[in-house]
């Protein structure tokens, strides 16, 4: 049987990045503020207290989020390193895509095209400078708008992001996404790329 605490924990592990605040997690779980907040210190001091466990519980402003305790930042420091040695991944290639024909994006927006949880992906893409900030949308959270960089062109060998090739103009059905076309046409250009 899942307890409170684990939906707690379940939803702050979804939510990446962004986090959640007392209110989202009230919405979600049907419980009292009071109640959260004492759920998120027991959570915290679980963390603490288990010298195997990797997480922590952070909290900045109304937002609460899972992030991983500053001992195994060298480990992690790998993870993000290692796609520097490798071609992107088609996961990576989707979110690319939908950047570079989207721009500026919000992370949600990805998201709603994906259909998943892109966070991980604008990480990677990020530290490997494809992508970068273009600033925040003026609304609640003031959530980062994402755009391709200087890097990206020249990774892609283009030299205005108006040299990327036009999506047709086609009415998705019911069986296709938006994410298959972005992926089919930026695919296109990077394995013409490969291929020079």
């Amino acid at each position: 049987m899942t307890s409170n605490i684990q939906k707690i924990e379940a939803l702050l592990f979804v939510s990446g990045e962004d986090g959640l605040s007392l209110n989202d997690l009230s919405e979600m779980t049907g419980f009292m503020k009071p109640a959260i907040t004492a759920m998120l210190d027991k959570l915290s001091r679980k963390y603490q207290m288990d010298s195997d466990s990797s997480l922590s519980v952070l909290h900045f402003g109304e937002t609460f989020r899972l992030a991983a305790k500053s001992e195994v930042a060298d480990v992690i420091k790998n993870y993000f390193d290692a796609p520097q040695l490798t071609k992107l991944s088609p996961a990576s290639l989707e979110v690319l895509a939908i950047i570079a024909y989207k721009q500026p994006i919000t992370r949600l927006e990805i998201d709603e095209i994906r259909g998943v949880q892109s966070g991980t992906m604008l990480q990677k893409l990020t530290i490997r400078d494809l992508i970068g900030e273009a600033g925040r949308l003026e609304e609640p959270g003031r959530p980062i708008l994402y755009k391709t960089t200087n890097y990206f062109l020249d990774y892609f060998g283009l030299k205005t992001i108006d040299q990327l090739p036009a999506l047709p103009n086609i009415q998705p059905d019911n069986s296709s996404s938006s994410k298959d076309l972005y992926l089919k046409q930026f695919n296109e250009k990077l394995h013409e790329n490969e291929d020079e």
